[in-house]
């Protein structure tokens, strides 16, 4: 089956656990529909660039999906037609990558180079 990556905001003034919640929910559609969640991060709430609906945040949400294409096609309707979602993105991948997303990945993993220093600063001169 193909692989998805999908991500969704959901209404800021919603409950953590609520939040969550839709993740399952979601989850349970694509099982219905002969797919599966591979894997699921909630990443929080966000600051968005602009507002969406009136809204300057929102809960998002990651989800890795082994499912055929009608199965993500009736989730990403039911998403559209659910008053708590704002937006919905999904991305067809060839393969999933292992751990973490990078929204999970610690700050200072992000930053450092592959020898995990800071990368090269160049020519400092001479500082007096």
């Amino acid at each position: 089956m193909p692989l998805y990556e999908h991500v969704f905001i959901s209404r800021q003034d919603l409950s953590n656990t609520q939040a969550e919640s839709l993740i399952e929910h979601f989850g349970t559609v694509l099982a219905d529909n002969g797919g599966k969640l591979v894997d699921h991060e909630y990443w929080g709430v966000k600051t968005m660039a602009y507002k969406i609906n009136k809204n300057r945040k929102g809960h998002y949400a990651f989800l890795r999906v082994d499912a055929p294409a009608a199965a993500v096609q009736e989730m990403e309707r039911l998403m559209r037609l659910h008053d708590d979602v704002m937006r919905v993105l999904t991305i067809k991948v060839d393969e999933h990558a292992e751990g973490p997303s990078v929204q999970m990945q610690k700050r200072d993993e992000r930053e450092r180079g592959p020898r995990g220093d800071r990368g090269d600063r160049g020519d400092r001169g001479d500082r007096r």
